[in-house]
């Protein structure tokens, strides 16, 4: 990977680590807070190679919509609910409501 790729992840996760638990961001907010608008695809790519897993608390982003990710990356498909629900995150059918949760920081 470029040292371009390696400095966008590095911004990625920064980023990331900010997001207070019981708030969700969503994948173009996260893409927009580190200078690239159009990189919400890589976004998500840079949280499913994660290299601190519970560090960075990628189960903190969603897609624009709400809905969480139809296979988390780290523990299957229900434990990015799980994870969230713990910190006080309603979860309905994949879906966390973003008037309610979304990060606006």
């Amino acid at each position: 990977m470029s040292e371009g790729g390696h400095g966008l992840f590095e911004r990625i996760y920064q980023f990331v680590r900010t997001v207070p638990a019981g708030k969700v961001v969503t994948y173009g907010q996260v893409a927009a807070a580190v200078g690239a608008p159009r990189c919400a695809r890589q976004v998500g790519w840079a949280l499913h190679v994660n290299p601190e897993p519970g560090v960075i608390p990628c189960h903190r982003v969603v897609n624009r919509e709400g809905r969480l990710a139809p296979a988390f990356a780290f523990g299957g498909t229900d434990a990015q609910a799980r994870l969230l629900q713990a910190e006080g995150v309603n979860v309905e059918n994949g879906y966390v409501d973003l008037q309610t949760y979304l990060w606006r920081g």
